[in-house]
């Protein structure tokens, strides 16, 4: 039986306001150069998010954003933290080279030893394409990060990594396909379509009581979401995954991220977690 209420533990994260927040280039199909975007709205859309998260009791720190970097707001694929170890990004497009040594700086000025934080070889996009649970560390690949990323990122922080091949180019990243629910308890929700056929047969072996999501919610981002492991922090208009999600013991908290969706992101592209 699914349990009714659910524990939520407190997190830390690392967020970038999008000072500097617009739509000049396209990387990915969500991205259009020809429709504007409303800087103001977008600062007041992530401010509800960072305000949300402190009000459930979560730490939020901040990145400063970079002039020209329009993207640093979604902090999430700069690094993967894990055990307090860091491993920074390699950026697959130049528009974001730049991106990568700005968080390399904050982790450094925050603390974190030189012998504990890695420059990485190979392409990696951080958490838009590392998600972490008490068992593994699945990585995204196919669109973004390099499959040579996977064996780098098990051999430094001496987790097993398993790769899932992404094939919609929708869900470039597997932050905008799967999302951790419960990573005490190795819980996920996914959308199938987003992977090899494959990969589909791994995380039905992985994962064979997962929530599955079907095309509309995943076609609003529904799946770039954050959990405490009781609070879920979707995008609004993901509208048929908040009854499966409180019948899970969860509870949904519907946020607005429709100017930032605008460069292919919601709330976890957003949302980087800085694991103890």
């Amino acid at each position: 039986m699914r349990p009714t209420s659910r524990e939520a533990s407190p997190r830390r994260y690392l967020m970038c306001p999008p000072a500097h927040f617009q739509v000049t280039y396209s990387i990915n199909p969500w991205m259009d150069p020809t429709k504007p975007v409303d800087l103001p709205l977008a600062l007041a859309q992530w401010e509800d998010l960072r305000d949300r998260y402190r009000a459930l009791g979560h730490t939020v720190e901040l990145l400063d954003p970079v002039p020209g970097l329009p993207d640093m707001v979604y902090a999430a694929n700069g690094a993967t933290v894990v055990g307090g170890r860091v491993l920074g990004a390699r950026f697959a497009h130049p528009e974001r080279h730049g991106e990568a040594a700005a968080h390399v700086d904050w982790f450094r000025r925050n603390g974190y030893p030189d012998a504990d934080l890695r420059v990485p070889d190979h392409v990696n996009e951080g958490e838009g394409d590392f998600a972490v649970t008490a068992s593994w560390i699945l990585a995204g690949q196919g669109f973004r990060s390099s499959p040579l990323s996977h064996g780098e990122a098990q051999e430094f922080f001496g987790r097993p990594v398993i790769g899932l091949e992404l094939v919609d180019p929708r869900y470039y990243h597997l932050d905008t396909a799967l999302c951790v629910l419960d990573d005490a308890a190795d819980e996920v929700m996914y959308h199938p379509d987003a992977f090899s056929p494959g990969s589909r047969a791994v995380l039905r072996r992985l994962f064979p009581d997962a929530l599955l999501v079907g095309a509309g919610d995943a076609a609003v981002l529904g799946l770039n979401a954050v959990s405490d492991g009781r609070h879920v922090l979707l995008p609004q208009a993901a509208v048929g995954l908040f009854g499966p999600l409180r019948d899970r013991g969860f509870e949904p908290v519907g946020m607005d991220l429709g100017e930032l969706l605008k460069g292919g992101g919601s709330v976890k592209c957003c949302t980087q977690e800085l694991r103890p």
